[in-house]
């Protein structure tokens, strides 16, 4: 049995672009790549042929993962979000009360995360942490360093 995946429309569309784009596109790509490489001959001893066929695999691999994820995604619309806690399709701006420093996450699902653009995870600790939470709750999230502790000042939907 798989994992529900939550994603937003974004993170969906993200992932039906990439499934589309590898079966079209990339799937061509390499069959050509392999045809042109078995064109080189003896093929024991032809590393573009290998090259091709790992890539081929790789291609396969991900074509699975992305149509199995799919199967089972939850998707979060805008119209469920709301601004009274913390959920996935929020942004939520807290402060680390030991550096009194403020920072705004996006929350969303666990395909869509990207730490350098403050798109965390529900997943992940700080979004495991703060999910369910309401402004001015506040959490204490364990990190594998220290304990942080952060005040929730403000939940939005986001973009």
């Amino acid at each position: 049995m798989h994992e529900q995946i939550t994603v937003t429309e974004e993170g969906l569309k993200k992932l039906t672009d990439e499934l589309n784009y590898l079966k079209t596109v990339k799937k061509q790509e390499v069959k050509d790549a392999i045809k042109t490489a078995k064109e080189f001959g003896d093929l024991s001893e032809n590393s573009e042929y290998e090259a091709a066929r790992t890539e081929q695999a790789q291609v396969e691999g991900r074509i699975t993962e992305l149509e199995q994820m799919l199967k089972h995604v939850r998707l979060v619309s805008t119209d469920e979000v709301s601004h009274d806690k913390v959920s996935v399709g929020v942004n939520v701006t807290v402060t680390d009360v030991e550096k009194n420093a403020q920072t705004v996450y996006t929350l969303v699902g666990s395909t869509e995360a990207d730490p350098f653009s403050n798109k965390i995870s529900d997943t992940s600790p700080i979004g495991k942490a703060i999910i369910g939470a309401k402004v001015g709750d506040r959490v204490t999230v364990h990190l594998p360093r220290r304990d942080l502790t952060i005040i929730i000042n403000k939940i939005e939907k986001s973009e």
